[in-house]
């Protein structure tokens, strides 16, 4: 079995292993806060809110993994309320006020912004309802928190840049085009990358891309070129692929002969494609079930007023709180040659998706015949 998808095997099945434990718990592991509900009767109701729909990922992949899990753990009969704030803070905290309105027994809240949603999370948490930060570290009185091993993904993002670059590494300058200030896990993928790139790479121009949108990063690195100069820029390191594909877009329209590489996170569909015809070089592939699994068991589990030991094995530290129950999902590198190891995956493409007419031949190059 190759390396990365046995890794992946084993992160999916420790979770998986941790949430049946936790779904099997006796009476006497009930507990939970005191300001949590305490062995709720009855069906449940689960509020879900995501922060944007510009990443396909959220309502391709996330939202059908959570609520199949929520499902299975607290019956068919649960109610699951869903909202998507498009990329909007304020209306995101609006619909915080809706989900306390509608009395919900938990809130899964993949933040807007960090910070300003924080007296929102207080609010909810007055109210008895406790708050699953997801994949985004949600500041204020969060009870537990699901997402990647997010200063990894600036690591390997790094990391395959370098290689990727070799000798050329001394040659050139690199673009970096990180994500939002609003986003803490944007910070983390800074914060990883500059770990592995600084005194490797010369970095020439650096952006915090406001709101991640891919037509401020294309803004962006139509500045660093004209700062730059094309000759002098050997590679671009993007923070994820929606930016990517902005980006891309800036240096074909500048004149680039051959594009030089620039990673990812995500691995979008368009970005896979975009992989496969070698416009961009890399992405990040994140196993979202184990990620998605992890939050509804955590928030059926505190509806229900149980403890999550059996769930969560690690904690973290907001800004705002100490020792959040949490559970990490480890990342993987995904470069053409890894594509094919991951299509038809949980939370990743079909060869029917990826290889459209457009991209039959760079398919077969792939080896996705």
């Amino acid at each position: 079995m190759n390396t990365h998808l046995r890794r992946a095997a084993v992160a999916t099945a420790a979770v998986s292993m941790a949430l049946g434990l936790a779904a099997c718990g006796s009476a006497k592991e009930a507990g939970g806060d005191s300001d949590t509900k305490k062995d709720k009767k009855g069906p449940l109701t689960i509020g879900l809110l995501l922060p944007e729909n510009q990443t396909a990922r959220y309502e391709r992949f996330d939202k059908p993994l959570i609520e199949k899990k929520i499902r299975e753990l607290a019956g068919k009969d649960t109610e699951i309320l869903y909202d998507n704030a498009k990329q909007d803070p304020s209306v995101q905290q609006q619909q915080v006020d809706t989900m306390i309105t509608k009395k919900v027994d938990a809130l899964i809240l993949d933040a807007v912004d960090a910070k300003s949603i924080a007296a929102s999370v207080k609010k909810a948490n007055d109210k008895g309802i406790p708050v699953v930060a997801y994949d985004r570290l949600a500041e204020g009185p969060i009870k537990a928190y699901t997402s990647v091993d997010n200063e990894r993904v600036g690591r390997i993002q790094g990391e395959s840049l370098l290689k990727e670059l070799g000798d050329k590494a001394g040659q050139g300058e690199i673009v970096m085009m990180n994500g939002s200030i609003t986003d803490p896990n944007a910070k983390m993928y800074k914060d990883g990358a500059h770990s592995v790139l600084d005194g490797k790479v010369k970095i020439g121009k650096e952006y915090d891309t406001k709101e991640w949108k891919p037509e401020n990063a294309n803004e962006n690195m139509k500045g660093a070129i004209s700062s730059l100069g094309k000759d002098k820029i050997i590679g671009v390191y993007s923070a994820n692929d929606g930016m990517a594909g902005g980006i891309i877009t800036a240096l074909k329209s500048a004149g680039f002969t051959k594009l030089p590489p620039v990673t990812g996170q995500d691995a979008e569909l368009s970005a896979v494609q975009r992989i496969l015809t070698g416009e961009q070089f890399m992405s990040v592939y994140k196993p979202y079930q184990p990620e998605a699994d992890a939050a509804a068991s955590m928030a059926v589990a505190l509806a229900q007023g149980k403890k999550l030991d059996g769930i969560a094995k690690s904690t973290v530290d907001s800004a705002t709180e100490k020792k959040v129950p949490s559970v990490i999902v480890t990342p993987f590198a995904l470069t053409k040659a890894d594509i094919s190891k991951y299509v038809g995956q949980e939370g990743f493409f079909t060869k029917a998706e990826i290889c459209t007419a457009k991209f039959q031949s760079a398919c077969a190059e792939a080896g996705l015949k």
